[in-house]
């Protein structure tokens, strides 16, 4: 492995109860997460070509996972012998959690960020307010940048979840553009979370929060589909917010639909040998 992989560990029987096919922990460089959309999108492929769903229909099949955050449904294209692309998902009921924040980041000064939750927290802003830009900037610079940010509100604001304080973490930072407003034309940002991970997509949960955002600022309609890119690989995502599923605690809360693609690159077996001195991993860094 590397720390740029991210995990899922699949758990069936009882722990997949409440009408869900199965249940899963995700996990990256730094430990445990509650939500992770391109995992999501990989799973649903993964439930129906290995026959952990029974009796799947065509053309899209429903794959109800009990995730950390909650329960998120795929919907995965299946032709009756295996599956296809796009995927997209509904997750757990989206917000924002806060607007327009002054924090003051070490070395960067006053920003203003929003905080949105979509399975879990981010704090966003423009790359822009740090001096950067989000598509020709060095990468280290953009991790740099993001993870002050996180820092910064993690010390000067308090956040809460309706449901779990277990919740009530902020995942990570995403820099952004800074085009929120709604457009036929992708707007672009970078995902930065846990022990400096760089997101290889435009994340999940990341624009599902993003979206709720955009929703609750009034940028964007129920139903109006946009385009987010990552800057680190290009690839694409498209989210929407399909319906207003009213109070989530004190928050007006959306559904969003993501959508995007993932792809099997192999199998790996990885061995522990008791004897092994390094048997629990290393990392240099």
């Amino acid at each position: 492995g590397h720390a740029g992989m991210y995990g899922a560990v699949v758990v069936r029987g009882g722990a997949a109860a409440g009408g869900a096919h199965l249940a899963v922990l995700f996990l990256h460089c730094a430990g445990y997460s509650a939500m992770c959309g391109h995992a999501v999108i990989a799973l649903g492929r993964f439930a129906l070509d290995y026959g952990l769903v029974p009796a799947p229909t065509r053309p899209e099949t429903a794959v109800r996972l009990r995730c950390p955050c909650g329960p998120v449904t795929a919907f995965v294209p299946w032709d009756g012998h295996r599956s296809g692309n796009p995927v997209r998902f509904h997750s757990v009921p989206a917000f924002a959690a806060a607007t327009d924040l002054a924090i003051d980041v070490p070395g960067h000064g006053k920003v203003v960020v929003d905080i949105g939750y979509g399975g879990t927290f981010y704090a966003f802003l423009s790359a822009e307010q740090l001096g950067l830009d989000v598509c020709s900037s060095k990468t280290r610079d953009l991790v740099s940048a993001a993870s002050a940010v996180t820092e910064a509100v993690k010390k000067q604001f308090k956040l809460h979840h309706p449901e779990s304080e277990d919740l009530a973490f902020l995942y990570g930072t995403i820099l952004t553009d800074g085009k929120d407003a709604f457009s036929e034309e992708p707007t672009t940002n970078i995902c930065v979370f846990a022990d400096e991970q760089v997101d290889r997509s435009p994340t999940g949960s990341g624009v599902t929060a993003r979206i709720a955002l955009q929703y609750h600022k009034g940028l964007i309609q129920l139903d109006q589909t946009r385009t987010f890119r990552s800057s680190t690989t290009g690839s694409l995502f498209t989210g929407k917010a399909v319906k207003a599923s009213g109070l989530f605690g004190n928050y007006n809360a959306v559904i969003v639909e993501v959508s995007g693609e993932a792809f099997y690159t192999g199998t790996a077996t990885f061995t522990v040998e008791e004897e092994d001195p390094l048997k629990h991993g290393f990392f240099f860094k």
